[in-house]
């Protein structure tokens, strides 16, 4: 893939990419920094997994006023997996500047005791920073900045009302930023967007994205479903239904025919669905079942395959659950699970039919996923963690997997024939002062 120079990167910039493993910014990274640098209005288009949240993270840093103990920039975004991941990823930057995510599925106190402190940037969503900016007595005199990150959602009507309450009680905002992979709405007024420079990457980036139909024979195609899930493979993948009713019947007859998966939907429990792409991340689920909640702003790696058990109403959500996959230059592959009486909607074109292999069941994961009851305001970093299975639980390295950390606990990937022992090892160990425990999730 070819890389642009980074002609605006500052050296601390370069030092901030170089901690996320990145030696230099993609095309339209270097485009929509300029952009954003330059202009006080930008609306920023490219496909799912094309490093937006870089684009716009670096000339916002630029702008930021070091000393100043007050909030000076805002993202907005739809979801509260989209907030952390921003999050992370600004962490992980290591800029010095302070950076907090508010969201549904936290506890008001922790935002109140986050934001007791100002943070430079402030990550939510609308529900929970409209309630914060209601709450919350602070200053938003040098809230200059503001990102509606995956504008498309975060403008819908469902969140006009928080939207409009948001941007009203920022008068001081200067440069707006909005991002998406699709171009599907009006920007409503109130967002007070003028004369905006649009960098658009829709049609710009290669994706090696291939479409394809599985005819079931059954109206109830969850037989159809496995015999493809079969044919597929040991390969990572997502399932993508409609409703949480649909992901549980889904779910339960998987588990009836021995499949591993995990799920994912708007119903769960904050908690289980961090888990369920914790678990998907580190390899002991190849598979996960979900809403459209997981077509966008979720932290997972590369995916071969996604499977539309149903197909989305809109055009928009079936562009963005296929862009899960084929992300970049990687190729993939999105079924269409069709009964034969089905019509497809007018938004998809005719596609290539794909006859299934009778091929066995997918092998079981050889990972299992680790709990660890201490975590980064304990002072435990990944090396401790890892210190701690190589010495006492006697694993070697290629039986460590993926290591979470976050900030009351953390997550192991460790070789499932050696879960138990190591279990046995490390649990009521200590990790740096804290005694820990350590179980099977």
């Amino acid at each position: 893939m070819y890389l642009c120079p980074m002609s605006y990167i500052t050296q601390n910039q370069q030092s901030f990419l170089r901690k996320l493993g990145i030696e230099n910014l993609n095309p339209m990274q270097e485009e929509a920094g300029l952009a954003i640098s330059s202009s006080d209005n930008v609306i920023l288009l490219s496909p799912t997994g094309t490093g937006k949240t870089i684009a716009f993270l670096l000339p916002i840093l630029n702008n930021l006023i070091f000393d100043c103990t007050e909030i000076q920039a805002l993202i907005i975004v739809p979801s509260r997996e989209l907030a952390m991941q921003i999050e992370k990823v600004a962490r992980d930057m290591g800029t010095g500047y302070k950076i907090n995510a508010v969201y549904g599925g936290r506890s008001g106190s922790q935002d109140r005791l986050d934001l007791k402190h100002r943070p430079a940037i402030l990550i939510g969503t609308p529900g929970r920073v409209a309630d914060r900016l209601r709450r919350d007595n602070f200053s938003t005199d040098h809230l200059t900045t503001i990102v509606l990150d995956e504008f498309d959602k975060s403008l819908e009507v469902g969140f006009e009302k928080e939207m409009t309450e948001i941007i009203h009680a920022l008068p001081k905002i200067q440069k707006r930023i909005l991002t998406s992979a699709t171009q599907e709405i009006q920007i409503p007024d109130f967002v007070g967007l003028q004369n905006p420079v649009q960098i658009d990457y829709l049609d710009q980036v290669t994706s090696k994205l291939t479409i394809k139909k599985v005819v079931s024979d059954t109206k109830d195609k969850l037989p159809t479903l496995v015999q493809t899930i079969h044919h597929i493979g040991n390969q990572p993948g997502i399932i993508f239904c409609n409703f949480k009713d649909s992901i549980q019947r889904v779910s339960k007859f998987l588990k009836e025919n021995k499949i591993d998966h995990g799920c994912f939907y708007g119903g769960m429990e904050q908690k289980d669905r961090e888990r369920s792409l914790i678990k998907f991340r580190n390899g002991t689920h190849q598979i996960i079942i979900a809403t459209d909640l997981a077509a966008r702003g979720i932290d997972i790696p590369e995916i071969k395959y996604i499977i539309h058990y149903h197909l989305p109403i809109k055009s928009e959500e079936f562009t963005h659950r296929n862009g899960r996959t084929a992300r970049m230059n990687a190729d993939g592959t999105a079924y269409i699970i069709q009964w034969k009486e089905e019509d497809l909607p007018d938004f998809i074109d005719e596609i290539e039919t794909e006859e299934l292999s009778d091929a066995p069941i997918p092998k079981r994961s050889d990972w299992k996923t680790l709990f660890i009851s201490g975590g980064r305001r304990d002072k435990i970093s990944k090396g401790d963690i890892a210190g701690l299975f190589f010495k006492q639980g006697k694993l070697h390295k290629e039986e460590l997997g993926i290591i979470e950390i976050k900030p009351d606990c953390a997550f192991v990937a460790v070789k499932a024939s050696k879960a138990k022992k190591v279990i046995e090892q490390v649990n009521n160990t200590r990790l740096k002062k804290k005694k820990v425990r350590v179980s099977i999730i």
